[in-house]
């Protein structure tokens, strides 16, 4: 009876509308939005300085600065575009995996799985054209906002306007990015059967996941070519600076690698973390989520450990640079120089902390798309006893298994790809005459953003949790196990 009624339900609606209801596509604008908007401004602000750089007499028409801004510019448009196209896969296998015995009906119906994925592909599209035009007003905004305030203060610039050509690139990088994301995120819908309209399976468990060899030979593969590629850069920064272009594509094959293959890294990490949340039925409810089904938790976990270790990454190579330019000047730099170095490395973790809080934004997703598809799972534990409490405490404790294990991954990453990037880049640069080069150089962690990394990640976990909480225990019992 429940299958008739849901084919008729599909039949009327429509595969077209109904993916509207879903929980997730709003957050997927969101994304895709804050990704297209900060290119915009990154592009905007890149312009001026170009303009203002062009003006100072003592600079003048070299240029050179302005060409170094806009390579930085491109490699940050270039990492949010990487971590909302991250974002985006993982909250569309989440509302996939969340559809399976819908698909499996229009399966049953005659539809094809190709069918069903161009048509999650097409709504990826769509997303991406709604958060890329949304992100280019947002956007400008901010930029006329930053041309005011920096009028006041700097003066005019008559040559500037903001009419920049450039702002299309961020903009259709976003769109075709998160349709290219939903495609990916799509691929389970190829292994959905006609059979599982019946079961309604919804995630894969640890078996499952485990029994994908293509997936996972081709993750560790990206994973040794990248390592071997960061370990090579490393080698070429003894000689040259060019080896951090080197080190820069090994880091991103190896974090790729890691983001495919989390489903194989991460729960060894859950485990461990799990074993600090006590033994209370609650406590071991919640470890236990997060290790039987993995690809839910690794989709969840992945994105906050790309956040957590672009800033520690980006706080550690500017701080073993700085600790570099110490040595070299003696022991202490120049005031003015300290000033403009700290001013740098202060702008440099506000652009970083954009991609962070893209990544922040899908944790808070995939936890609400979660609690949803979860309603019967929820509704059961309340009917053999667990109290509203207990539920709430459960879900708090799921959000800090992850983030905490989130946080743990990015920081041990951040820190070695931090000391990659200052060592392959500083590694053959002249110091005094009796050092000579600087050769191998000692990682330099600053614990002031460290300790902010932590804070941040503990209050985005009551964040995340405020949302799927509420929910939890919004149903009742009955309601919640009488859902399909």
């Amino acid at each position: 009876m429940s299958a008739a009624v849901a084919i008729a339900d599909t039949a009327r609606t429509g595969p077209r509308l109904a993916w509207l209801r879903d929980r997730g596509m709003g957050a997927s604008v969101l994304v895709a939005g804050l990704a297209s908007a900060f290119g915009v401004v990154l592009v905007e602000a890149t312009a001026y300085i170009g303009v203002m750089l062009k003006a100072d007499p003592y600079i003048g028409d070299s240029g050179t600065l302005a060409v170094v801004v806009a390579i930085l510019t491109v490699l940050l448009i270039g990492v949010a575009l990487y971590v909302a196209a991250i974002v985006t896969a993982n909250t569309f296998s989440t509302i996939i995996a969340g559809r399976t015995r819908r698909i499996a009906l229009l399966r049953l119906i005659g539809a094809t799985a190709r069918s069903q994925r161009g048509e999650v592909a097409r709504q990826g599209l769509v997303v991406g054209l709604i958060g890329a035009v949304s992100g280019v007003v947002a956007g400008m905004l901010v930029s006329v906002l930053g041309l005011v305030l920096a009028d006041r203060l700097l003066g005019a610039l008559p040559e500037f306007s903001l009419a920049q050509y450039a702002i299309v690139v961020p903009a259709v990088g976003v769109a075709l990015t998160t349709w290219a994301a939903a495609w990916a995120g799509s691929r389970r819908v190829l292994s959905v059967t006609p059979l599982q309209a019946i079961g309604g399976s919804v995630e894969r468990t640890h078996e499952d996941a485990a029994a994908r060899p293509a997936r996972h030979v081709g993750a560790l593969l990206l994973l040794i070519v990248g390592v071997a590629l960061l370990v090579f850069g490393v080698l070429v920064g003894l000689v040259t600076p060019l080896g951090v272009v080197i080190a820069f594509f090994g880091g991103l094959l190896s974090f790729t690698g890691l983001s495919l293959g989390a489903v194989l890294f991460m729960p060894p990490v859950l485990r461990l973390v799990g074993r600090l949340f006590g033994t209370s039925a609650t406590a071991r409810l919640a470890a236990e989520n997060a290790l039987r089904y993995p690809e839910r938790s690794s989709r969840m976990s992945i994105g906050v450990v790309m956040g957590v270790t672009l800033v520690t990454m980006f706080a550690v190579a500017l701080e073993s640079v700085k600790a570099l330019l110490i040595k070299a000047a003696g022991g202490a730099l120049d005031a003015q120089f300290s000033i403009i170095m700290d001013s740098f490395a202060a702008v440099m973790m506000v652009l970083v902390g954009i991609s962070a809080v893209i990544a922040a934004v899908g944790l808070v997703n995939l936890l609400t798309i979660g609690v949803v598809q979860r309603r019967r799972e929820l509704g059961l534990l309340r009917a053999i006893g667990l109290s509203n409490r207990q539920v709430r405490r459960m879900i708090l404790l799921e959000a800090a298994h992850i983030t905490i294990t989130a946080t743990i991954t990015g920081l041990v990453l951040g820190v070695l790809y931090g000391w990659i990037a200052a060592q392959s880049l500083l590694a053959s640069v002249r110091m005094p005459p009796d050092f000579g080069t600087a050769g191998l150089v000692a990682p330099a962690v600053p614990w002031i953003p460290l300790v902010v990394i932590v804070v941040a990640t503990a209050v985005l976990t009551l964040v995340a949790a405020a949302t799927p909480t509420r929910l939890a225990t919004r149903v009742a019992p009955v309601e919640a196990l009488a859902v399909d």
